[in-house]
């Protein structure tokens, strides 16, 4: 599996010691370095709880946000190594923090090694009601006529949505400008209450919005359509040549096999890890991956 692959969110494990047998029999913390709301978040409280009743016991999640994930990141890097410590990370935001900033405080390569792929969340160009645009192609075409006029809300500056938008603007030769916020949910929220018109962002979190009819979706930023809104092009459809990858990936310290670790490559935890994100396919959309797939 390349530790280079481009992910959206993944479990990560701090290291337990070389001769560690078993967790701790305490609280384990899932940090997610993200506000609540989030992918990350989403899949985190749904795993917590079929952790906590796989291994008995008590899983909390754990929000840190900021900084495009580095603040959470950083906590988990520094926990204490004894297993009870993992993280839901949004680990594409990460490799683009790791070639952004190269004194970072984490390295999502040498620090967390994954264990197995998950899940496929991706994004998507969501609008309200103050655009009319029913397709991408209708949405560029009013974009052009007016350039740097048109906005779109993202979960903050270097996120994957972020920089997507920024990539349409160069393929579509189109000029919106970037709203960050700190998180999806805040992005979402001004969405809704119309202080801005578009928003790229996970659909997971903005999947009830898109059903409800308060928000409508124009694309997928993912190769293959969204299982929920199939009716809905991906850009790699719209625009050749746009090809985003994102994957849910289980991460572990790198160089070190811990208990979990085992666990997961038994099928045990795997088991407990997989009935959630079957879950996640039937309410969110997420797709199953390869990796993934071998522990169902």
């Amino acid at each position: 599996m390349s530790r280079y692959a481009l992910l959206v969110s993944a479990f990560a494990l701090l290291p337990l010691a070389a001769n560690a047998q078993e967790l701790p029999a305490r609280t384990i913390r899932i940090i997610v370095p993200s506000p609540p709301g989030a992918a990350g978040d989403i899949t985190a409280r749904v795993i917590a709880q079929k952790l906590s009743e796989r291994l008995h016991q008590p899983v909390v999640v754990e929000n840190q946000g900021g900084a495009s994930g580095a603040i959470g990141m950083s906590m988990l890097r520094r926990a204490a190594p004894d297993g009870t410590t993992i993280g839901v990370v949004i680990a594409l935001a990460q490799t683009i923090d790791r070639i952004q900033n190269k004194t970072g405080s984490f390295d999502i390569v040498k620090d967390f090694t994954p264990i197995t792929a998950i899940a496929n969340n991706p994004a998507g160009l969501v609008v309200n009601d103050r655009i009319a645009a029913a397709s991408l192609t209708a949405f560029a075409e009013f974009v052009r006529k007016r350039p740097r006029e048109i906005a779109y809300a993202s979960g903050g500056v270097g996120t994957a949505h972020h920089l997507y938008g920024q990539v349409l603007n160069r393929t579509a030769g189109i000029q919106m400008l970037n709203v960050p916020y700190k998180g999806v949910t805040p992005a979402l929220n001004d969405l809704l209450g119309g202080h801005v018109p578009a928003a790229i962002v996970s659909l997971a979190a903005a999947l009830p919005h898109i059903e409800s009819g308060r928000l409508r979706l124009l694309t997928v930023f993912d190769t293959k359509r969204y299982a929920k809104l199939p009716e809905v092009p991906t850009i790699a459809e719209e625009m050749p040549g746009f090809v985003p990858g994102r994957t849910q990936e289980m991460m572990d310290k790198a160089a070190v096999v811990t208990p979990l670790k085992r666990a997961v490559e038994a099928d045990d935890v795997a088991l407990a890890v997989m009935a959630c994100i079957t879950h996640l396919r039937h309410t969110t959309g997420s797709v199953i991956t390869v990796d993934a797939g071998r522990h169902l």
